[in-house]
């Protein structure tokens, strides 16, 4: 159990600073939420980089996106990056290298909607009057709980592989116990709170870790399309940045939803 151990190390060592700037808000976490964003979106480009992607368009297309989402809100959180596309596109014409453009533009394109609208988007839930602090820490923390039971759980007990060709190491047993870890996170750190009822607490949490699941089996995807293990070597027993918030791209988006369908956005 060695890597289940550095992950819950390196994990509870890097949660306190995660959640003291989620406790701060406003451009602490947004500061946060760039550099990590940069980070990945590095490791994202060092790995397709045989597809030549116009790496200076997505780096100032994530930027603007995430300053949209702090000052400006949703619309211009999707603003910037749509800009992505007149930037590349410029990029490629001014270009002296001639790749394809379709593979170029894609690899350009990719990571700057996932890193961008899946960050921006939880900067956003914690915009919500009131409850915002509460709200992104119920995602992170369930997004945690869920990673850690899907994984100790499948590790210990899991037989029946969720996705073979994608992920042959992910388990419908850990796939369970991760969603009721990530459930019972939402009720508890929910209830009686005056945000969310109970139920729908329940509905959050399960959205949550739905998300989780497919955001970590999509970065599984990229990595096998390219025959890399990990995105990174920067965190100890989890990989890149990219490996760590995988699934929180797609949680932190679904929380958004969940919540502004229950009429709190």
């Amino acid at each position: 159990m060695p890597a289940l151990v550095s992950r819950v190390v390196v994990a509870l060592l890097l949660l306190p600073l995660v959640l003291g700037l989620v406790y701060l808000g406003g451009w602490w976490l947004w500061t946060l939420a760039l550099l990590a964003a940069l980070i990945a979106l590095h490791e994202y480009y060092s790995l397709v980089r045989a597809l030549r992607p116009l790496v200076l368009g997505g780096y100032v297309a994530l930027v603007l996106a995430l300053l949209g989402a702090e000052l400006g809100g949703v619309a211009w959180l999707v603003a910037g990056v749509a800009a992505a596309f007149p930037l590349t596109f410029v990029l490629f014409g001014i270009s002296d290298a001639r790749p394809s453009f379709n593979a170029a533009v894609g690899a350009t394109l990719l990571p700057v909607a996932w890193l961008g609208l899946g960050l921006g988007l939880l900067l956003l839930v914690r915009e919500i009057p009131e409850h915002g602090r509460l709200a992104v820490f119920t995602v992170l923390l369930a997004v945690f709980a869920d990673d850690t039971f899907a994984y100790a759980v499948g590790r210990l007990v899991g037989r029946h592989r969720m996705s073979p060709a994608i992920s042959p190491g992910k388990t419908w047993e850990g796939f369970v116990a991760g969603t009721a870890a990530a459930v019972a996170v939402a009720f508890f750190a929910l209830y009686d709170q005056g945000f969310l009822a109970s139920w729908q607490a329940v509905v959050l949490g399960a959205a949550i870790s739905l998300a989780a699941a497919v955001g970590d089996l999509f970065q599984s995807a990229v990595k096998r399309d390219v025959g890399a293990k990990d995105s990174g070597s920067l965190l100890a027993g989890h990989g890149g940045m990219l490996d760590r918030v995988d699934s929180i791209l797609f949680a932190g988006p679904a929380a958004y939803v969940t919540i502004l369908a229950f009429g709190h956005l």
